[in-house]
């Protein structure tokens, strides 16, 4: 049994095979995913899977490249939404540098706010950080995310950040890069995470895993993200699979079902 804790099903790129797509992913014994919406187009799209499916889930947030695309109503929109029956988490939101669609200082004011409304509703959240740990950090720190938690998603940063994190109330998530020839960050992290605050995903259609790297992600390659991190662990796939669905479960407050 496995989860994939953060995909983009409601992407263009699987707009032809999307029912297909899940069911492959199904059949591969990913069990659960959470689709993670981000704007004004992704986010109803996200919730529309998620209540198609009994075991899909959605996030719903705002992305810090479009943070300059986000209006008050939007945060209220987002908080209205934080009541569906399947909404699970706030995100995912964060900060970009590698980006320069959105300043930094208007990324921060989103960001904080998203932080803000997701303890007002009571709810983890899913960050996106993109080349910005150190203010990552420190936002967390200053908004006091501790209270509420959540994922560093498809982490990538060394592993001398993990514990600082793991401080402040939040899981570590690996993903594709992982199973890279040439990555030895996420390796080194793949190891270095607890076991009990580790969780796996995709971002597909993004960040295929080996042997499919450059191609079209999709959730069931989930499989293989668990299965090089089990490897890198020297323990069974098993176990690793049923221990990071176990963590997630646990983080999204879902109840498992048969």
């Amino acid at each position: 049994m496995l989860f994939d804790t953060h995909v983009h099903l409601n992407a263009d790129q699987f707009f032809e095979d999307r029912e297909e797509t899940i069911q492959r992913a199904f059949d591969a014994g990913v069990n659960y995913m959470v689709v993670v919406g981000f704007d004004r187009q992704t986010i109803p799209l996200a919730i529309e899977i998620a209540e198609q499916h009994d075991t899909i889930y959605a996030a719903v947030g705002w992305h810090p490249v479009d943070a300059v695309d986000m209006t008050d109503e939007d945060l209220d929109w987002i908080e209205e939404l934080s009541g569906h029956p399947k909404v699970v988490a706030i995100g995912e939101m964060g900060l970009d540098y590698h980006w320069d669609k959105s300043p930094r200082d208007v990324q921060k004011d989103v960001f904080r706010k998203q932080i803000a409304l997701a303890k007002k509703v009571n709810m983890p959240i899913i960050i996106h950080n993109r080349e910005a740990t150190e203010d990552i950090m420190e936002l967390l720190q200053e908004e006091k995310a501790s209270e509420i938690g959540g994922i560093m998603h498809c982490y990538n940063d060394s592993a001398e950040y993990v514990q600082r994190f793991l401080d402040m109330n939040f899981y570590i998530s690996l993903g594709g890069p992982v199973t890279f020839k040439n990555a030895t960050l996420p390796k080194d992290v793949a190891v270095e995470v607890p076991l009990d605050r580790l969780l796996v995903e995709t971002d597909a259609p993004f960040l295929a895993p080996h042997p499919n790297r450059g191609k079209r992600n999709e959730p069931a390659y989930v499989k293989l993200v668990a299965e090089k991190i089990a490897e890198l662990r020297e323990m069974p796939f098993g176990e690793l699979s049923d221990v990071t669905t176990k963590n997630a479960l646990e983080f999204f407050n879902i109840e498992k079902k048969s």
